[in-house]
């Protein structure tokens, strides 16, 4: 990948089905560009167990991408420059976890439609491509812009979370949308540029970004909640340190 999302080559921990590492690929696969947005404010143990556990199950490289200005939240406790740099601390090390800086370059709010017609132009039209988002993300999926439009730009690969089941009480406009989209199989995702969903074994993390925020503006013990790295670069750089908004916990 060029440009501004322009990575450190990586493989996943997991070597199953091949002796060269990741997932075993059969006639017709393509590599799986995999993708996690948001605004990792800060990035904590959460966020890292999700990306490692998707990187595993799926066998491809995960490209974390910090937002600019996301458009359903007030604007985040540190500023992008500090985002990013944690994102770097936490991935350092990291088999087959990278960061992506694209969303940082463009100017004004971050929407996903937009990031997902730029990965589309510069991977073209037959290139697999999967966003990892949370189940609570996808039960509120008819909020985001051109929502429907999204299919047809990514495969979805959703991060179960408790309360927010995926297969019953939809919205009867998500539940058609999302009707005969499921697949069990990681090898279907590589067959198909989009249009996809596939459901993680690995549930979201108890952890929240607003807890570790909380936890620090009120003086508790917080530092067992993030990367080791992602702590001293917080108590170096003194963020944090005052009440902030109530925002999404993510």
């Amino acid at each position: 990948m060029g440009g501004p999302g322009t990575p450190v080559a990586g493989r996943c921990r997991s070597t199953r089905g091949s002796p060269a590492g990741g997932l075993k690929h059969v006639a017709g696969d393509q590599a799986l560009q995999f993708f996690y947005g948001g605004t990792f404010d800060p990035v904590h143990n959460g966020h890292m167990a999700i990306a490692r556990a998707a990187c595993d199950e799926l066998g491809s490289t995960m490209r974390l991408m910090p937002a600019a200005d996301p458009p359903h939240r007030d604007p985040p406790g540190a500023d992008a420059f500090h985002r990013a740099r944690m994102l770097d601390l936490a991935v350092a090390g990291e088999p087959g976890l990278v960061v992506d800086r694209r969303e940082l370059q463009r100017q004004g709010r971050s929407y996903t439609i937009d990031t997902l017609r730029e990965l589309r132009l510069e991977f073209g039209p037959s290139q697999p491509l999967a966003l990892l988002i949370g189940a609570d993300s996808l039960l509120g999926l008819p909020t985001w812009r051109e929502w429907r439009t999204l299919f047809g730009l990514a495969h979805f690969v959703v991060a179960p979370r408790p309360g927010s089941p995926v297969d019953t009480g939809l919205p009867p406009e998500l539940a058609e949308a999302l009707a005969g989209r499921w697949t069990g199989s990681p090898e279907t995702l590589r067959h198909a540029p989009a249009g996809h969903l596939y459901l993680l074994n690995q549930p979201l993390q108890p952890e929240s970004a607003s807890e570790v925020r909380r936890r620090i503006s009120a003086g508790e013990a917080w530092q067992g909640l993030v990367p080791g790295p992602v702590a001293g670069y917080i108590l170096a750089h003194g963020l944090y340190s005052q009440p902030g908004p109530v925002v999404s916990p993510v």
